[in-house]
């Protein structure tokens, strides 16, 4: 019996200026700067992420949402949240 389809996803690096996320074959940053929700969570809250559909990634224990979108182009989505 086959199991669940998953969309993978990974944080390969974590630093002082922001979080790095493997997305298949793609390495996306995510700034503190930009996402300020990261900066001062832990590694297990960060490490802990979701990829519910192929543009969703969810962080559960910060219960944080974010277009994969969002992260490729910040730009375009001009709204950003207070830290």
């Amino acid at each position: 019996m086959p199991g669940i389809a998953t969309l993978a996803v990974e944080v390969t690096h974590i630093s002082p200026n922001g979080l790095w996320l493997l997305l298949e074959d793609e390495e996306l940053l995510l700034t503190y700067e930009q996402f300020p929700w990261f900066r001062d969570a832990t590694v297990g809250q960060v490490s802990c992420v979701e990829r519910p559909s192929k543009d969703h990634l969810y962080w559960p224990e910060l219960d944080v949402d974010l277009s994969v979108e969002s992260i490729r182009k910040p730009s375009a989505f001009p709204l950003v949240a207070k830290g």
